[in-house]
Order: C-alpha cells, then structure tokens, then sequence
C-alpha cells in the first residue's frame, strides 16, 4: 500500500502564494510521476503539473509562468509552488503519485490523496 501524505494549501488573498507538499510512503519499489491535479466545484478535474523521476516537467497552460512543481526523489515527496494565485486558482488540489510495488512489471500502481482546499479570495 501507498499513502500520501499532503500540507499545505488553505485561505490566501489574490497575489498570495502557497506550496503544497505530498509525501508518499508505504512499501515500493519505485515511483515514476507525481503531479498535481484539481477540481474547481461544477467543473472536471484538471492536471496542474507533473513531474517525472527525471525530473521533466508539464504544466497546464494556466498555470505556467506562475506554478512551479518540484519534487525531492530522496524523501518521494513533491511540491508545488504557488504564486500569484487567481481566484480562479480556487479548486480542490489532489496529489497523484504513479509507481511500481515490485520489480515485477506488471506491479504498477497510481495512489491519490484525498485532496487539499486552496482558497484564492479577499
């Protein structure tokens, strides 16, 4: 089993920053992406970023130049840097992590947290 673990996010005026931090633990082998999703209430969940083992990164348009997403191989902990956040900002952030349990190649596993409130508002 994987648990993730996640700090971070809350109540923050237009301009503000926050950075969330997902931690994973449990029993495996590897892990290969972590990233950043949310879910704005009435609409689809998005991607907000993702970053690989190697470290290469994706953002979502509206994020870019604003969101930085990082991540720490040694404690398979990632973290998003949020500046300048919108109200539009505004959703339930979930922390993904995809990996393998085993050697084996067909161990893969995609484990979600239960998701963090970010509040952008005055």
């Amino acid at each position: 089993q994987v648990q993730l673990v996640e700090s971070g996010g809350g109540l923050v005026q237009p301009g503000g920053s926050l950075r969330l931090s997902c931690a994973a633990s449990g029993t495996f082998f590897s892990i290969y992406t972590m990233g950043w999703y949310r879910q704005a209430p009435g609409k689809q969940r998005e991607l907000v970023a993702t970053i690989t083992s190697g470290g290469s990164t994706n953002y979502a348009d509206s994020v870019k130049g604003r969101f930085t997403i990082s991540r720490d191989n040694a404690r398979n902990t990632v973290y998003l840097q949020m500046n300048s956040l919108k109200p539009e900002d505004t959703a339930v952030y979930n922390c993904n992590v995809r990996g393998r349990l085993t050697e084996s190649p067909g161990s893969d596993f995609v484990s979600w947290n239960q998701g963090t409130q970010v509040t952008v508002s005055s």
